[in-house]
């Protein structure tokens, strides 16, 4: 009979890791291993290996299964309460620098809501407040696309799609993402068709499509985000912009 495998040291992650964690393990494993990408057949077999241990820890039941099976309650007790902690040093403080780690600290362990309201209360009260500028571009993008999704989930759509549109510009100058690319992009997409027009405010929604068209989105979306400037701007009175945009909309998809 075959050993039962440890699928979180397949992924490379700790036994209490969180579901953010093991979905950025799963992201850095399948852009190494997958076939199309590394050019060695060789790495299907250790490529399913990894995607069959996503599958099992992804999802709730499977992954509380697997720990009953795999593991005692003894190797998930938590270090001493004399441990130092970092969280606590991260509240105590107030620069930019120490704000950003925290939100991207409780992202990263089960504290998804604390780390939303940090971050719109950075936003909101700090000009220019950037998490790019304290990560490196892998952290900022893998991080910052487990928070768009937060931000997505908790209705938070403006930010989660000028945050989508940071990590999109940021990755057609640096190539990070790769195969998972197409998937940031949809996202973006269907937070950009579904969730601006008539859910947040007409000026917010503008700020949004203007950004949408640096995103290298095809023409057809382009000319879609035009037509809602247009009734943007058409509805707060602005007809002379209404009218350049849907003309630049009609322009580049050669539409009557």
């Amino acid at each position: 009979m075959r050993k039962l495998e440890n699928f979180y040291e397949v992924l490379g992650v700790r036994p209490n890791a969180t579901v953010s964690e093991i979905r950025r393990a799963y992201r850095e494993k399948v852009k190494l291993l997958h076939p199309d990408t590394s050019g060695n057949p060789a790495t299907a077999d250790d490529f399913n290996r990894v995607v069959q241990a996503y599958e099992v820890l992804s999802d709730v039941r499977s992954r509380s299964i697997f720990d009953e099976s795999y593991f005692t309650r003894q190797h998930f007790k938590s270090s001493s309460k004399d441990a130092f902690n970092y969280r606590k040093w991260l509240l105590a403080r107030h620069d930019d620098e120490s704000r950003a780690k925290l939100i991207f600290f409780d992202l990263m362990h089960q504290r998804e809501d604390d780390a939303v309201a940090e971050f719109k209360s950075m936003n909101m009260s700090h000009a220019g407040f950037s998490l790019k500028r304290w990560f490196t571009k892998e952290d900022f993008m893998d991080y910052g696309f487990i928070l768009s999704e937060e931000l997505v989930l908790r209705q938070e759509y403006y930010d989660a799609a000028l945050l989508l549109g940071q990590i999109i510009l940021l990755e057609r100058k640096y190539p990070y993402f790769k195969i998972f690319f197409p998937e940031v992009l949809l996202f973006e997409r269907s937070i950009l068709r579904n969730n601006i027009e008539g859910v947040i405010n007409d000026e917010l929604a503008l700020d949004v499509f203007e950004l949408a068209l640096e995103l290298g989105y095809p023409p057809s979306e382009d000319a879609f985000f035009l037509r809602k400037m247009s009734d943007i701007y058409t509805r707060i009175g602005d007809e002379r912009t209404a009218a350049i945009c849907m003309h630049e909309a009609v322009r580049i998809t050669g539409d009557k």
